[in-house]
Parts: C-alpha cells; structure tokens; sequence
C-alpha cells in the first residue's frame, strides 16, 4: 500500500499505474482519498456481482422517504 498527494501521483502516474499491477495506491487529495488497483477476476466477483439478497433492496428514494418519516417522528416526539 502506497499513499501519495494528487501532485505526486500526476507527475509519475505512469510509475503508479504500474505499482498498481501489484499492490493498491492511495491518492489523498484534501480529505477524500482514491484507490488505484488492478481490478481481477476474483475481485470483480467481490465487490460487484449481488447476492441472493439484493431482493431486500430499498431504491435511494425509498431510503430518503422513510428517513424524511423517521426525522418527523423525532422531532414531533420532543
């Protein structure tokens, strides 16, 4: 694992991509970081095939309205 600044990391990028073949490379730019890494077949399976409970599912809109609902409940117990 490497840490470098986005400066860093635009002025060698070539040299960090191919660090990235073997190991992940964080890039730090104020206080977000971003990953570099080779992405292979295992990991692929990892992180972006559901599983068997992606049935359970809430859409983005659905968890803003239940959250907008649970806030007013708050605030109309107090």
């Amino acid at each position: 694992m490497t840490i470098v600044s986005t400066k860093e990391f635009v002025t060698n990028e070539n040299k960090y991509f191919d660090m990235a073949m073997t190991e992940e490379i964080f890039v730090k730019r104020d206080n977000m970081m971003f990953i570099v890494a080779r992405v292979n077949e295992n990991r692929k399976k990892k992180r972006f095939i559901p599983d068997n409970n992606l049935h359970k599912a809430i859409t983005f809109d659905e968890l803003l309205e239940r959250s907008y609902e649970d806030i007013h409940q708050l605030f109309a117990n107090k």
